[in-house]
């Protein structure tokens, strides 16, 4: 879809469908509107005074061939109580929008967003109409397989005293982050038997084309030689082999430290020998959302030029019990020489998650952050509503908080105490890979900080916001993609720590 701004008044912009904003109201007051009521004899004015619109969030009123205007549709959006509009409401607003029936029947949106212009709104507004409108048709068949939307452009008017170039600028912005979101939903709702560690390996190397990141994958062989052993153990169930990606974006300067992404890749995960229950076991092709968020990172990153040196690292492998996957009970010796008793080979991701940080260390990082689907433990800490996030490192967690902020992706730190390390001490090995099911998200990172260099560090967990169960504004039912907006916005803002 074409994303652009445009100098013109409402009145005179020729696309199909003109898309006015206000707050709540009770009579009308704002010149658009009054403009629009007089064009159409009162017709919006028949509406608010019925209290079939009063301009709450959500709430869209239509007036057809109104006189005077070269559209042939307008549509008030509501967007609520004046002192409660933030960046978001736009972007809940543009979601609900993008699926309006007067909207998906036009070919060309104009919006006028009046007070509201600005370039944190714009960019707001892009992101939700195009995450808003995105479905997922690439396995359904006929009829299912169109997109039932006519909407090729969506462009924003802008009176003659702003200067277009910060507006335009801001709809790239959106543009570029909302198709990585996009991306990861789309990564992550691929069917395992379409995306194998080989399989994803070659639809990475197609992803990167034309961006100026290299690639670096290292076979079962080379995994071998790296002493990845927990990446090998969770492998040893599967006949599909592991692969371990190394991406990497130069974009300052090669005596800048890099910040290095972790993204869990688990692209299947039936729990091993330590067998899921059948119910929602669908799901867990997911599994592997931390990778695509990631990757689709560092995609942004590239198209936005970003003045920083990236590196994404991803362990990829399924988890599947067979004669020779590996067993509870099981000691597994980590790259770092730590070893590691299996109690519960369901506890996987941890495991390539470790050797995925103790590799960090080869790049004498400024910061690693790694982010995966860890824990069922943190649908009891947030629900569906937000991520935990735990490190080592005041800077680092207020970066990632300013970054929820601002994109409405939600984080809540939680502590690390001697309390949830000593669960994971071993009494066989070193550790144990699981301590039970009291506090089990903060168990397991206290588990990954055993792999942790000298350098700051965080972890987020994704498990359950990865995934939407009811649908909202901008936010399908299904795989949800969260997480690159919000490592995006901690990039875009990112101050050497």
């Amino acid at each position: 879809m074409k994303c652009d701004v445009v100098s013109s008044k409402p009145q005179t912009n020729r696309a199909d469908t003109i898309v006015l904003f206000t707050s709540s109201l009770s009579k009308i007051q704002e010149k658009p509107l009054k403009d629009l009521d007089a064009a159409s004899r009162g017709a919006l004015s028949i509406l608010v005074q019925s209290k079939e619109f009063s301009g709450k969030e959500g709430e869209f009123a239509q007036i057809v061939a109104p006189s005077g205007y070269a559209a042939r549709r307008i549509i008030v959006a509501g967007l609520g109580e004046s002192r409660k509009i933030t960046a978001d409401t736009i972007r809940r607003t543009f979601g609900l929008l993008s699926r309006n029936k007067g909207i998906t029947s036009s070919t060309s949106v104009a919006c006028s967003l009046g007070n509201h212009c600005t370039t944190d709104n714009i960019q707001a507004a892009v992101e939700g109409f195009l995450l808003g409108g995105h479905k997922i048709l690439t396995w359904r068949s006929g009829e299912g397989a169109k997109n039932s939307s006519k909407t090729e452009r969506l462009s924003f008017l802008l009176d003659g005293n702003r200067s277009p170039k910060k507006f335009a600028q801001a709809v790239g912005v959106g543009q570029i982050t909302a198709e990585g979101q996009i991306l990861v939903r789309e990564l992550a709702a691929t069917p395992s038997n379409d995306l194998t560690p080989r399989i994803y390996v070659d639809r990475i190397t197609q992803l990167i084309k034309g961006h100026k990141i290299r690639m670096k994958v290292l076979d079962e062989i080379q995994i071998a030689q790296e002493k990845m052993g927990g990446l090998i153990g969770v492998a040893k169930g599967s006949v599909e082999p592991p692969r371990f990606v190394i991406l990497e974006y130069n974009g300052a300067a090669a005596s800048q430290k890099p910040i290095v992404l972790v993204g869990k890749g688990v692209t299947f995960d039936t729990g091993g020998i330590s067998l899921k229950q059948a119910a929602d076991m669908h799901e867990m092709k997911a599994d592997m959302t931390g990778s695509a968020v990631v990757i689709a990172t560092i995609i942004a990153a590239s198209r936005l030029k970003l003045p920083l040196n990236i590196v994404t690292l991803t362990p990829l492998t399924e988890n599947m019990p067979s004669g020779t996957a590996t067993k509870p009970g099981d000691v597994l010796t980590m790259r770092n020489g730590m070893t590691v008793e299996i109690i519960n080979t369901d506890a996987e991701g941890r495991l390539v998650l470790a050797d995925a940080l103790d590799y960090a260390s080869k790049f004498k990082p400024q910061v690693v952050i790694d982010i995966a689907t860890l824990t069922g433990a943190a649908l009891f800490i947030l629900g569906y509503a937000g991520a935990p996030v735990l490190g080592n490192n005041r800077q680092v967690m207020n970066r990632l908080r300013s970054a929820a902020d601002a994109t409405s992706e939600r984080v809540w730190e939680l502590p690390i105490w001697d309390d949830h390390r000593d669960q994971m001490k071993g009494s066989i090995a070193d550790l144990v890979n699981s301590g039970g099911r009291a506090a089990g998200t903060i168990a397991a990172t206290a588990f990954l900080e055993n792999f942790v260099g000298d350098w700051p560090w965080a972890h987020v967990d994704i498990a359950y916001v990865d995934m939407e169960p009811k649908g909202r504004p901008y936010v399908p039912k299904g795989n949800t993609g969260i997480g690159l907006r919000l490592f995006v916005q901690m990039l875009r803002d990112w101050k050497k720590l």
